[in-house]
């Protein structure tokens, strides 16, 4: 149940819960792209087809995922497109510091350009060896694992370059802008700490 140390604050609990805003979409693989746009080096508007993203080269990691809510929850293997790919393939601007990850129902999440590029976040489409369910995300979920888990949305479908930063979905209800679990920053008045 999880080898790894926990961050300040957090608490081990079994199994995978269930945890997002709002209902779980109905995927339609007929309309389903993933888009990565705005401040990109050539200004073109990028997108994949689903089985264009299964098609691209994958890698596994294995992590403890982080809520704000104070729960860690072990051993997540997730199979998945690096991130690091996405900027390979549609390469940002050179004013780039931030990206906006958008998902189903207009959920968003901001993070600093480094974290997206880290080696371990991907796009995830598997987890413990079989694809994601609905409830946990299918068809493309982020997975930011040195971030709480807010900064990884289920149900991916866009990638924002921005020149400048500004707050997703849970950013602008008080939740900390950075989301470092190892420092403890879960809410947005820790910001001026």
């Amino acid at each position: 149940m999880g080898t790894e140390p926990l961050p300040p604050g957090q608490r081990r609990v079994k199994g995978w819960p269930v945890s997002h805003y709002g209902p779980v979409p109905r995927f339609r693989q007929d309309t389903w792209k993933l888009q990565v746009f705005g401040a990109t080096a050539s200004g073109a508007t990028y997108a994949w087809t689903l089985d264009e993203i299964a098609a691209l080269p994958t890698t596994t990691i294995t992590t403890d995922l982080h809520c704000a809510s104070g729960t860690t929850t072990g051993d997540h293997e997730f199979l998945g497109v690096p991130a690091a790919t996405v900027l390979e393939l549609a390469p940002p601007g050179p004013r780039v510091t931030h990206v906006m990850a958008w998902a189903e129902y207009g959920y968003s999440a901001n993070l600093r350009l480094a974290d997206f590029a880290s080696p371990r976040t991907l796009m995830a489409t598997h987890h413990n060896g079989e694809q994601l369910t609905a409830e946990h995300g299918f068809p493309l979920r982020l997975v930011v694992p040195h971030l709480y888990g807010y900064k990884g949305p289920k149900w991916l479908r866009g990638i924002e370059y921005m020149t400048q930063d500004r707050r997703g979905f849970w950013e602008e209800r008080g939740y900390h802008n950075i989301a470092d679990p190892w420092a403890g920053l879960r809410y947005s008045y820790q910001e001026d700490e």
